[in-house]
């Protein structure tokens, strides 16, 4: 089977799944903040921030039509893009999925102009936390630390020609 790269927006259809299936987990990870449910968080910002137009992107990989995997990233600054929204299907995973998506996005980030990727990531994603260290991304926090006291867990990734996982 060969794997589609559809570049699209958060309110394509096919995005559907991806946005469902995180808000689920969002939920299960994490409960209610203050009230208001984890999977808020999806919502936060206007889909018009991952437009080429506003300098973002929203990646869909597709197999046989069925979207399989995604990611997305958002403008920060002049050199800087914040990758959200990676995920993989709960029946596609184990198959580097997400390595081909932080790939893509990396690709792309650079192609338009940026040198440096952040992002971010719940202390309950330890799958999360393992794929950013071994794609060579920074951690902004201590290792060692106690991940729930410190809560959201920053990296970063200077990004060169040769760098793009």
């Amino acid at each position: 089977m060969s794997i589609e790269y559809v570049w699209t927006t958060p309110t394509d259809e096919r995005a559907r799944p991806l946005i469902d299936d995180l808000a689920r987990d969002y939920d299960e990870r994490y409960g209610d903040n203050d009230g208001i449910p984890s999977s808020y968080e999806l919502y936060r910002y206007p889909a018009e921030l991952f437009s080429p137009a506003q300098g973002g992107a929203f990646l869909l990989l597709l197999e046989d039509g069925r979207t399989v995997a995604g990611g997305a990233y958002k403008r920060v600054d002049e050199v800087t893009a914040e990758v959200k929204r990676v995920w993989t299907a709960r029946t596609d995973r184990r198959r580097g999925l997400s390595r081909t998506v932080m790939a893509a996005l990396e690709a792309e980030a650079l192609r338009v102009g940026y040198s440096r990727i952040e992002l971010t990531t719940g202390a309950r994603q330890p799958e999360a936390h393992a794929l950013y260290l071994a794609l060579g991304y920074v951690p902004q926090f201590d290792l060692g630390a106690d991940f729930e006291e410190i809560g959201y867990l920053e990296f970063t990734k200077e990004l060169q020609a040769s760098s793009a996982t």
